[in-house]
């Protein structure tokens, strides 16, 4: 019996980020999953999930995988995704650092919830990169704005992981592609901090960018930094907000 799982690859900006930290998620997922298996599980239909933190060490002037996770991890995600029978399953966040090739290191906190047909991820970039030039290293990206941050949206492949518990093995492959829009943290394209939101759907189906950025536009008007810039500056919150 095997199961899959995706996990968007690094590009662009996340090429920053070591593919390492793939198969770190690729070993919790597959303990979580071997645990629903077989450990008898509650009836928690109607209980909001339980974010799972780890390696959550940075400086307090970033934003923590706690933090990140405590966004996405809403009530009315489902709905955002435009799936709103479903409910999220797993939230987990972590926060650590990153060492690059020159031995520079970067602060890389994350967070990611899955739902049935839909994994979600959100990201905060401190690389003093712009947006703009993130995009212009990028193939196929549209320049665009949330709620009213220059922001860029563009594809990237991800990556399935397989678990055979019969033959105690792990294998993985091409998976499907994930929508990403990567958004300044502030009204100008000033490269001092971005957030990014990621999702993926579990059937390999393209997403949805209206609910990419549905989900984006709720979630990082309460991101932790994030400059709300001058009032005229401000776009309509959207209905029911």
């Amino acid at each position: 019996m095997s199961e899959g799982f995706g996990e968007p690859e690094k590009s662009g900006r996340p090429v920053l980020q070591v593919l390492a930290a793939v198969g770190v998620m690729a070993l919790v997922v597959g303990v979580l999953w071997a645990q629903k298996q077989f450990v008898p599980q509650k009836d928690t239909s109607s209980a909001p999930a339980a974010c799972t933190v780890s390696h959550d060490r940075l400086p307090a002037r970033y934003v923590s995988g706690a933090r990140l996770c405590a966004l996405l991890n809403r009530p009315d995600l489902p709905v955002l995704l435009g799936t709103p029978h479903e409910r999220i399953e797993t939230a987990d966040g972590s926060g650590d650092w990153i060492t690059m090739a020159g031995g520079t290191k970067i602060p890389s906190p994350d967070a990611t919830v899955t739902l049935k047909t839909y994994s979600v991820k959100l990201s905060a970039a401190y690389d003093d990169v712009a947006v703009a030039e993130t995009g212009d290293l990028l193939a196929g990206t549209r320049r665009t704005k949330v709620l009213g941050h220059p922001a860029v949206l563009y594809s990237s492949p991800t990556i399935s992981i397989g678990f055979d518990l019969a033959g105690g093995k792990a294998t993985s492959g091409p998976g499907g592609t994930a929508r990403c829009v990567l958004v300044s943290q502030h009204t100008k394209d000033d490269g001092k901090g971005a957030f990014e939101v990621a999702i993926w759907r579990q059937d390999d189906v393209l997403p949805d960018d209206t609910a990419l950025l549905r989900v984006a536009e709720r979630v990082l008007r309460t991101a932790p930094g994030w400059d709300e810039g001058r009032p005229s500056d401000r776009p309509k919150a959207p209905a029911g907000t």
